[in-house]
């Protein structure tokens, strides 16, 4: 597993959560697998570390940005950055109406994420973001 700048990332993006017992870290870790089995070179980082947020903001990206990790409350939101252009015939997706480019998968506690659906639409927001006209190229980061 790699990052942005091609050095390898030794810890899970969840090890700087403060409780990994807590549901919300298993649940992002279990993600995190399902990212990773479903392309091997996707790039994940921890971004946007800020005094509210120290533990920063889990990133999943191939091409492009894929996905972020976010945990809540309530809930770990996955966001995804072209959501709108994907196809979601499982429904994963929250139903927020129309929010632009982005859609979002909401996990509660207890909430089942079905491994198969989860995979294909991670498939798809790479394929998304290999035949975009324009690919931003990842920032290294030091």
């Amino acid at each position: 597993m790699t990052k942005a700048d091609g050095s390898s990332i030794s810890e899970p993006v969840t090890a700087n959560m403060t409780d990994p017992s807590d549901w919300r870290a298993a649940t992002l870790e279990r993600v995190r697998a399902l990212i990773l089995a479903a392309d091997p070179a996707v790039v994940e980082e921890i971004k946007w570390k800020k005094p509210s947020n120290p533990a920063g903001v889990p990133t999943w990206s191939h091409g492009g940005m894929i996905c972020t990790g976010e945990t809540y409350k309530d809930k770990v939101k996955l966001t995804f950055a072209r959501g709108a252009k994907l196809a979601d015939p499982t429904g994963l997706f929250a139903p927020k109406g129309d929010t632009g480019t982005r859609r979002a998968i909401d996990l509660g506690e207890h909430s089942s994420l079905p491994e198969e659906a989860f995979t294909a639409l991670i498939r798809e927001a790479i394929a998304h973001n290999a035949g975009r006209d324009y690919v931003r190229p990842e920032k290294v980061r030091k």
